[in-house]
């Protein structure tokens, strides 16, 4: 569904580009942080889950303590939408998500704002906290603050805090041979927010994707027995998949027919609305991927810049499609089919 009720503000054009689009590249991101993050000596935090693998946020089990585990990330991006609210909600949405994403429940987030306050008024940054701290309060979680910065382009996120079980995480090096791999929103979400950046129209059915939490499917995946999962963001669903194909030294083969897409979204493909954020993640993965008989606009939606999309879980997920399987290791990281 589209609509083309206009922003009094467009808050789009403040952003060089939008939303998980404007990431740093992850070929180029991996390069610039190799080597960091190596673990404290003994006696602090223990870290069970660090940059090593790239996954979805930092895990540290709290030296003697119950054996509850700490869930750490922090995520925030340029406008994705031109109404300040959706923005704010769908922000916080993806924020949290990366806590889902770990099998972690968060309770505590503190704002991340980066404001323009000689180009925007106020008032639409507050509709912005507006919108983040009414999906915080969906997902049972504190807001307590934040920071905030003067920046020619606005931004915003949050850093979330969430708990979980040690032994019951969803981690991205967890994956094994025979596991199937499920999706549980569909793809399309950058192409449309591209061209809602471009023309101005409005997709209710990608606003709905974007501020839907992950609680209910990382629930979902814990109770099916799954270990294994991943969020599908910016760097796409063949970069998100390949980064968990490596770090669990699997080959993941993509069934391509199976997988959701947006209505509207190969349309958007068609007519040109694709993020350079989205070919350069295409890029990144070409050389661990057979395309095997895949159509170039089908290879772009499967490396789409996602914002809030759903989770990528190597087990079965009650009423998420079913758009692949794990096999022992190939040449390739990824096989399309």
């Amino acid at each position: 569904m589209t609509t083309t009720r206009q922003a009094s503000v467009r808050l789009t054009q403040f952003a060089h580009g939008g939303g998980c689009a404007c990431k740093i590249p992850p070929g180029e991101l991996e390069e610039m942080v190799a080597g960091l993050g190596a673990p404290l000596p003994g006696g602090h935090a223990r870290l069970l889950v660090g940059p090593a693998t790239g996954d979805d946020a930092a895990v540290v089990v709290l030296p003697a303590h119950d054996g509850t585990a700490l869930v750490c990330t922090a995520d925030f991006f340029t406008p994705v939408v031109d109404d300040p609210y959706d923005w704010g909600r769908i922000a916080a949405a993806n924020a949290l998500s990366d806590v889902y994403a770990m099998g972690g429940r968060p309770v505590l987030a503190v704002n991340l704002l980066a404001w323009p306050r000689d180009r925007l008024p106020f008032a639409l940054a507050r509709e912005v906290l507006r919108g983040g701290q009414d999906i915080a309060s969906e997902a049972g979680c504190h807001v307590g603050g934040g920071h905030s910065v003067d920046d020619p382009e606005p931004k915003y996120g949050m850093a979330v805090t969430g708990l979980a079980d040690p032994g019951r995480l969803l981690r991205n090096d967890a994956g094994r041979p025979g596991l199937p791999l499920s999706l549980t929103k569909p793809l399309g979400l950058g192409v449309l927010n591209n061209r809602h950046k471009a023309t101005g129209e409005r997709f209710e059915q990608a606003v709905a994707t974007m501020t839907a939490l992950n609680r209910d499917a990382s629930a979902a995946a814990l109770a099916a027995g799954a270990t294994c999962a991943t969020d599908v963001t910016g760097f796409g669903l063949l970069g998100h998949l390949h980064k968990l194909a490596r770090a669990s030294d699997v080959t993941a083969v993509v069934d391509t027919a199976a997988v959701p897409y947006l209505d509207g979204a190969r349309e958007a493909v068609r007519d040109g609305y694709v993020s350079g954020g989205t070919r350069r993640n295409l890029d990144w993965v070409a050389p661990f991927t057979d395309f095997g008989a895949t159509d170039e606009d089908t290879r772009l939606l499967l490396a789409d810049a996602q914002t809030s999309g759903g989770l990528l879980v190597a087990g079965e997920v009650p009423g998420a499609p079913v758009v692949g399987e794990l096999v022992p290791r190939g040449i390739h990281s990824i096989v399309l089919r």
